[in-house]
């Protein structure tokens, strides 16, 4: 403390007010934070920081992304921005933002004259733009610009009060442990629901924290992590792209009789209900499957094959044996779904059992041309409400066994 000028009580300069147990923590923190910063000091870390801005404002349900929403007539990231700029030891800060508000971002930039940023067009999820902005820092990307920080702290575009001692702790913690990140209390009761939807139990707020941002890492621990889940999940999000591009088209298949073409219609109804945006089409086995090699060479990866008051195979086999022999090279599963209409009280369960279990030795063999089976049994009553509830609850199964294609069912006799 200063001293004033004579004859006045007050000094020059004030200093913090610190009192009780409250303030010695205080000064003990703002110490903590001195020390800090002199060791920053005496051995400057290369820190950067990725500001992800390539949200489109949804679940606010405003026409404008509230990264770009005024605040005193002047847009949020901004004072974001500001914030950072504030803290002279970040060098270079990285804005990822998507390519039709890039010109908006420059304009802003330049407006409010914001130092140390870079542009970097943001992906199609907020994980992606963030590998993004990594990337931009990275040395092993091409026409990389800004040189490769030790600490990369990755903050929301959209959170404009951060200060610089929360900044420096978590730049020092994740150098010394590889990565950091602000927590708070929790303030609202957190429950956990049971399968029912009611309340299991609540967690003890005691012993749980809120996360929040900023977040910061040692740079190559991060990197090779996004590095990493990105690739799995491109491996993921592209087996589901396939999975729901050939699921799109079904073919019911069946015989010449009247029963059976009078359920195959009734159940291809039922899925085209189930299957939304699913073309569903029905042929006949007949004319040496001259039809059904058509359909084959149009790309249809879905077969249900339709035997109503037998429990014989003999249709199945046929199906199976016309695209085992179409010689086409089959690079997705096909999926037949061997489907029986039986009454229970006509057909002895022995005798459609032991005809229905030679489905797992069809299935070991087809599997070796990728041609995925299972057979599906199905009440067939002759009260026509109860025939509708039948199909409905089979064309569920039917829908699933197409759209999540699991080889674990393989062979598998279902009972709808």
């Amino acid at each position: 403390m200063e001293a004033g000028p004579p004859g006045s009580s007050r000094p020059t300069e004030l200093g913090p007010c610190l009192s009780g147990q409250r303030g010695a923590d205080q000064a003990a923190s703002a110490s903590l934070q001195s020390a800090a910063r002199a060791q920053l000091g005496r051995h400057p870390l290369a820190v950067a920081a990725v500001l992800p801005a390539g949200g489109c404002g949804e679940r606010m349900g405003v026409p404008t992304p509230k990264q770009f929403c005024p605040i005193l007539e002047r847009p949020l990231i901004s004072y974001t921005l500001q914030a950072l700029e504030r803290v002279f030891w970040i060098k270079d800060i990285v804005v990822v933002v998507t390519g039709e508000n890039m010109e908006v971002m420059k304009s802003i930039i330049q407006k409010y004259q914001h130092k140390r940023i870079s542009l970097v067009e943001a992906g199609v999820t907020r994980h992606r733009s963030i590998f993004n902005g990594l990337k931009a820092l990275a040395e092993d990307q091409l026409n990389c610009k800004l040189s490769k920080p030790e600490i990369v702290i990755i903050h929301d575009a959209v959170r404009p009060f951060v200060e610089e001692d929360i900044l420096l702790k978590v730049v020092t913690a994740a150098k010394e442990h590889g990565a950091a990140g602000a927590i708070r209390p929790l303030v609202s009761t957190v429950i956990s629901p049971s399968a029912d939807g009611c309340l299991d139990h609540s967690l003890e707020r005691a012993r749980h924290r809120a996360s929040e941002m900023p977040q910061a890492f040692l740079f190559d621990v991060i990197y090779e992590a996004y590095q990493q889940v990105t690739y799995k999940r491109d491996l993921y999000a592209a087996e589901s792209i396939v999975k729901e591009r050939i699921s799109q088209e079904v073919c019911v298949i069946t015989d010449t009789k009247e029963d059976n073409k009078h359920v195959s219609h009734l159940l291809e109804e039922v899925l085209k209900s189930e299957l939304n945006h699913v073309k569903v089409t029905s042929e006949a086995l007949c004319h040496a499957g001259r039809d059904l090699q058509q359909i084959i060479l149009d790309q249809c990866y879905n077969f249900v094959c339709v035997n109503v008051m037998t429990s014989d195979l003999q249709e199945t086999q046929k199906l199976l044996s016309i695209l085992e022999e179409s010689h086409l090279s089959i690079l997705y599963p096909v999926v037949v779904v061997s489907v029986h209409f039986l009454d229970f009280k006509l057909v002895p369960p022995s005798q459609k059992m032991e005809n229905l279990m030679q489905i797992r030795e069809f299935a070991k063999e087809v599997k070796k041309r990728n041609i995925w089976l299972c057979g599906l049994l199905i009440s067939y009553p002759q009260d026509e409400q109860k025939l509708q509830e039948s199909l409905r609850q089979g064309a569920i199964i039917i829908a699933s066994l197409i759209k999540e294609r699991n080889s674990g069912l393989v062979g598998q006799l279902l009972i709808a």
